[in-house]
């Protein structure tokens, strides 16, 4: 690759890339560089460690996945809107499944503050709204399906269900029924007394 016009986004693009060809774990900049065919040095005018490049593909990443969630979630509600949401975290990480690691490591304040992780939250707050929940509860079902949904991924990505029946996709569709079927009816009247244990 040619080492004229290197420019930030080029190299979190080339970033996302290696990310998804050998694992967000194992990309630095020096292999970077390698793809550029510069010495690592003149990489740091425009990152500046290779933690500040895995943020960029971090945040690259969600705004890919809130692109696609906008497009899959529009016109929705229900268990559509939920099945459209949950597909399209499921399908990125299959298809770019080093981007989508990178989402799972907490991000710096600044970087946060920049992030589309905020219109994550309001795309899945405005699939709830096709379920009669009250405003109060939504924080809690944001975080259920946000952990759900993210959970199962990441144990189907480092092979948990590899070696039992039934197949993870059939674990899947379940899933996304479990969760309707949850927020359909979720508690309404919760018992004040009741400790969390």
């Amino acid at each position: 690759m040619a080492r004229a016009g290197i420019t930030p986004e080029r190299l979190i693009g080339v970033g996302a890339e290696l990310a998804d060809e050998v694992g967000i774990e194992r990309v630095t900049l020096a292999e970077v560089a390698r793809r550029f065919d510069v010495k690592t040095a003149s990489l740091y005018s425009h990152v500046a460690n290779t933690a500040a490049l895995s943020e960029g593909i971090a945040l690259l990443a969600l705004t890919e996945m809130a692109d696609r969630l906008a497009i899959a979630t529009a016109g929705k509600a229900g268990r559509d809107a939920l099945a459209g949401l949950a597909n399209t975290y499921r399908d990125y990480a299959h298809a770019h499944p080093g981007r989508f690691a990178a989402t799972l490591v907490p991000l710096s304040s600044e970087a946060a503050a920049a992030s589309d992780g905020p219109r994550h939250v309001h795309l899945t707050e405005a699939v709830l709204a096709g379920y009669t929940l009250s405003p109060e509860t939504h924080p809690h079902a944001v975080r259920l399906i946000g952990s759900t949904v993210r959970g199962f991924i990441t144990l189907e990505a480092a092979g948990g269900f590899a070696h039992s029946a039934p197949p993870a996709s059939d674990s899947w569709i379940a899933i996304i029924d479990a969760l309707d079927a949850l927020l359909t009816h979720w508690p309404t009247s919760p018992d004040s007394e009741r400790i969390a244990s």
